[in-house]
């Protein structure tokens, strides 16, 4: 999008892990966008931010310190999960735009707040689950509507992983002391307990902080998912898992499965999803990707793929009339003969496509971004389409814990 000189988006990061921090880069890689103001409670983190964009970049530890200046446009927040309304909430308040990083909440009971917010402050709310962005779920969207793969009834889904790094065991600095963190900020609501930096560096790992597998990862998947088909939620969810390899002291499952009901609406037919994510899946690279069965065809995306199958449609049903005596076999295929003609191989050839987007994900959420608060128009992953996916994640999680089956009315937006 074209911008004046003076169109400047200054922004502040908050949080500067390693998402935060690649959020930052693909967000300045967009004409006209500049980083001013970054916060963290980790000391070395804030001094790389300085080593990366100047000295002259505003660092702190209190997040409210960038709520409060009136150079900054837009904020990205990139912290752990326990924090994400809460600060969302106070920086629409504020009058910043909000780039939210997935999950929009921890809590389900979290989300109207968030929703009640973004729509009072009129600033533009972007939650951070690339996909919706991406060109291939984009061209998956497309197929589907145009009826490519016929009548959907099933879709499967899947992140598969087998390494350290993949299961969140991130690394720990050797000097990191009380001084150097605020561990009562990075706390936050979460329960009080004494210093340990695992929890900060590896909080994935913990349900005080993060939302483990669901909010992590089958959040990507059920965002990717409501791109393509237009869906605004299951009304069923049932979540299995536990953890099964990586005992390192987490408590958030390294294996779940979980099928969700999905309802017939004006958008989609009714349709079963299952979603799967094994963080010691034997494979040698992480593996992403969706299947999308129709009565017609089959559609199977991945992070930089998109594959369209299409068999030839049958030209009759067949028969099994074997064990039918030979007279009524014979009076069977009469009648069926005269119903279906032998006319050789089917006309209808066989559909095997692939398609390549030539531009990455978290590249084009960015822009999606940018070009929103520089043009007022609507988000691309608004509060709502954020909820709506994040709320089926978290009823993952507490179906996992309990071995209830839980019923969400994807319409209202809240359990039943």
């Amino acid at each position: 999008m074209p911008f004046a000189p003076n169109d400047q988006v200054q922004i502040a990061l908050i949080g500067c892990g390693g998402m935060g921090q690649g959020d930052v880069r693909n967000a300045t890689a967009q004409p006209g966008t500049k980083l001013v103001a970054a916060c963290d409670i980790y000391q070395s983190r804030l001094d790389r931010m300085r080593e990366t964009y100047g000295a002259g970049t505003f660092v702190t530890r209190d997040y409210r310190e960038v709520l409060s200046r009136k150079d900054i446009d837009a904020v990205i927040v990139a912290t752990p999960d326990h924090w994400h309304a809460r600060i969302t909430t106070e920086a629409l308040a504020a009058g910043k735009h909000v780039y939210c990083q997935k999950p929009m909440v921890q809590k389900v009971a979290e989300g109207p707040g968030v929703i009640a917010a973004e729509k009072k402050s009129g600033k533009v709310l972007q939650i951070g689950s690339q996909y919706v962005s991406s060109h291939v779920f984009v061209k998956a969207r497309d197929l589907y509507r145009q009826g490519a793969i016929g009548q959907l009834n099933l879709v499967e889904a899947w992140l598969d992983r087998n390494t350290a790094l993949g299961a969140w065991q991130y690394s720990l600095p050797v000097n990191a002391t009380e001084k150097d963190i605020d561990w009562d900020r990075f706390l936050g609501n979460a329960p009080k307990r004494p210093f340990e930096p695992i929890r900060l560096f590896r909080w994935r790992n913990y349900n005080d902080y993060g939302t483990g597998v669901a909010g992590d990862l089958f959040i990507h998947l059920l965002s990717g998912l409501h791109t393509v088909t237009g869906s605004i939620g299951p009304t069923k969810v049932f979540a299995s898992g536990g953890v099964r390899f990586w005992k390192d002291g987490r408590d958030a499952p390294d294996v779940m499965l979980a099928i969700l009901d999905y309802p017939k609406t004006d958008a989609h037919p009714a349709f079963t999803l299952s979603l799967r994510v094994n963080l010691a899946s034997g494979v040698s690279q992480e593996q992403f990707g969706f299947r999308f069965y129709g009565n017609e065809g089959i559609l199977t995306t991945t992070y930089s793929s998109l594959r369209l199958e299409k068999p030839p449609r049958e030209n009759e049903p067949g028969y099994t009339i074997n064990t039918f005596s030979y007279r009524d076999q014979q009076a069977f295929l009469k009648e069926y003969r005269a119903k279906y003609p032998q006319t050789g191989p089917s006309l209808n050839s066989s559909t095997d496509s692939t398609f390549r987007p030539q531009m990455e994900a978290h590249q084009l959420h960015h822009q999606a971004f940018a070009n929103s608060i520089r043009g007022g128009g609507p988000s691309v992953e608004d509060g709502t389409f954020g909820f709506r996916a994040a709320a089926p994640a978290l009823l993952c999680n507490e179906s996992a814990e309990t071995g209830l089956a839980y019923r969400w009315d994807p319409v209202a937006m809240r359990r039943l």
